[in-house]
């Protein structure tokens, strides 16, 4: 078990857009162990691989349904190909900016295409939390976070809490 530094606002990393993975490795399988142990460590349902420093389009995502069925998915090279017009507005943390929370508008469904760690072809058909998850960690890899989807006012206010959090530490 390697748990990796994970990286906080402010990281250049987490701004720049993630290059796709050329060759899947045994290296890029060893992330995604990593990344999935640095994740259930820090008690989160999704990680991107700039998350963790590391500019590579890779993400791990275990998140659970109403009925307790769980989404466990590593995805190389993702890409949303559809989206469903139908939005939903839910609350959204990031480890990447630990203790902030606001609610989001996203699509309720979406669906993924990407590669799994051994390189085979991957397409999910994701409602809910899972396609939630993927929407935020994919956003993660363009460089986008969650206080980017929110009103200028509003990430404002969060920027600021954020500040003062991490003055008082």
């Amino acid at each position: 078990m390697a748990l990796l530094e994970i990286q906080l606002l402010g990281a250049k990393v987490l701004r720049e857009r993630a290059a796709p993975v050329g060759e899947i490795t045994d290296a890029t399988r060893q992330l995604v162990r990593d990344m999935f142990d640095t994740m259930y460590d820090a008690e989160g349902i999704g990680l991107a691989a700039p998350q963790v420093g590391i500019p590579e389009r890779i993400l791990v995502v275990d998140v659970a349904d109403e009925d307790e069925t769980r989404h466990v998915h590593a995805l190389v090279n993702p890409v949303i190909t559809r989206s469903s017009r139908d939005t939903g507005k839910e609350v959204e943390g990031c480890l990447s900016i630990p203790g902030i929370e606001e609610s989001v508008t996203r699509p309720v469904r979406v669906t993924v295409e990407g590669l799994s760690p051994d390189g085979e072809p991957v397409r999910l058909e994701a409602e809910g939390l899972l396609a939630r998850a993927l929407q935020h960690e994919v956003d993660h890899l363009d460089g986008v976070l969650f206080v980017d989807r929110v009103s200028p006012l509003k990430r404002g206010i969060l920027l600021r809490k954020w500040r003062k959090s991490r003055a008082s530490r």
